[in-house]
């Protein structure tokens, strides 16, 4: 990790969780019985199986083939042209790719635009917390997730950590933008390149020898269930944050925020009977799939370091004490305990302490004119800024895989 430039990691915690190009759980030993009813889902109904068994296998076999008839770098050179959601598939593309983009473009019938409308107005007025909590907090959640841990590790990115922050900031960022379904949005073409990365991932990671020895018997990666372990360190953590720090959320607003998630969540794969209906419903899942499988591991606590090694240039001594403070407060002790954060007597009851003052004032601030416009410019611009520095002034463009991490 030596020479890690400070823009690979600059709020490199969100990048990290916002479904990553990899979105994974836990060892097998850990997981809980599946009992959460498919009633409980946005369809109201199915099967009922076990989400550890089912993955995408449409999207599994058609990049598999791409893969193995050497397409990779065709493709990908088409994909780098396609950037808005109104905007028609590239030419280039295999026809039997571009069938199913074309097919996996579409948002669900379910899709409400007023209240993906509502979410734009929640990512306005709340971004300042939702970029601390995908970023300090789902960041680093993600690496107490033992799966998600190693398969970031083991994975072709895992070899180049600022470029692959970069590529997975876009659809964190897609998610949370003002126009994200909009016409000239672009959350469904980042999330369809997403689900092409997961489908090559399913394919190249079980022929890494390292993975597999580290698996915890997982043979095929990023199953629906872990898919939603990493849906529930964004969302449903998040949420559950703020209503934890007494941050006001209406309901229509909150109903909003659900909904995008939910609907990127079927964008990106998940099956409609697996993706939470309401609030109460995440919770639940959550409780049963998310909070027993967090774990430390040696891959885990080395991706810590490098998601906190934007510290290591900073002239301020008590940056990285700070960071772990905030870490602290946000994810708990037992979730810093397993990722290797440091205790922070000082700075941790300080934060615990001046962090609900700084929200209620804020808050009380917000009600005021202009205030949230004057607040989302300024976080538009930090997210920009992020973008252009993670990415060294290169464009970004998520791709797919066609090999693992080097030996």
């Amino acid at each position: 990790m030596d020479g890690l430039s400070r823009r690979r990691v600059l709020f490199a915690g969100g990048a990290l969780g916002a479904f990553g190009a990899l979105s994974l759980a836990s060892p097998a030993h850990a997981r809980s019985l599946w009992t959460w009813a498919p009633s409980g889902s946005v369809a109201g109904k199915g099967a009922g199986l076990d989400p550890e068994w089912v993955w995408d296998e449409e999207v599994d076999q058609l990049v598999a083939a791409v893969i193995e008839r050497g397409d990779v770098p065709k493709v990908n050179e088409a994909l780098r042209t396609w950037t808005r959601n109104d905007q028609p598939l590239p030419t280039g593309l295999p026809t039997d790719l571009r069938d199913f983009m074309e097919k996996a473009r579409q948002l669900p019938a379910w899709a409400d635009r007023d209240k993906l409308e509502r979410a734009a107005e929640f990512n306005k007025s709340k971004g300042l917390y939702l970029n601390l909590l995908n970023g300090v907090g789902g960041g680093m959640l993600s690496t107490a997730i033992p799966r998600e841990a190693r398969s970031v590790y083991y994975s072709a990115g895992g070899a180049d950590m600022e470029d692959r922050v970069a590529k997975t900031s876009l659809l964190g960022f897609a998610v949370g933008d003002l126009n994200a379904y909009r016409p000239d949005g672009d959350v469904v073409v980042q999330a369809v390149k997403t689900r092409l990365v997961h489908a090559a991932v399913r394919h190249l990671l079980p022929q890494s020898p390292a993975w597999s020895q580290t698996s915890g018997g997982q043979t095929i990666p990023i199953s629906q269930q872990d898919m939603l372990v990493t849906w529930h360190s964004l969302p449903t953590y998040a949420m559950r944050k703020m209503l934890e720090w007494k941050v006001p959320v209406p309901a229509a607003e909150s109903d909003g925020y659900l909904h995008v998630w939910q609907v990127t969540a079927h964008m990106l794969g998940v099956l409609d009977e697996y993706i939470p209906a309401s609030w109460d419903e995440a919770n639940a899942q959550s409780r049963q799939v998310l909070d027993p499988i967090l774990a430390s591991t040696p891959e885990g606590n080395e991706l810590t370091d490098v998601l906190l090694d934007i510290v290591a240039e900073l002239d301020a001594g008590l940056t990285r004490p700070l960071i772990n403070g905030f870490a602290r407060y946000t994810l708990g002790d037992r979730t810093g305990d397993l990722i290797g954060l440091d205790r922070e007597p000082f700075w941790k009851p300080l934060i615990s302490a001046a962090w609900p003052l700084l929200v209620a004032f804020r808050e009380g601030l917000i009600p005021l004119p202009l205030i949230p416009q004057a607040a989302w410019t300024v976080e538009e611009a930090l997210r920009r800024f992020v973008l252009l520095f993670l990415s060294e002034g290169r464009g970004i463009h998520l791709e797919i895989p066609d090999t693992n991490r080097p030996s």
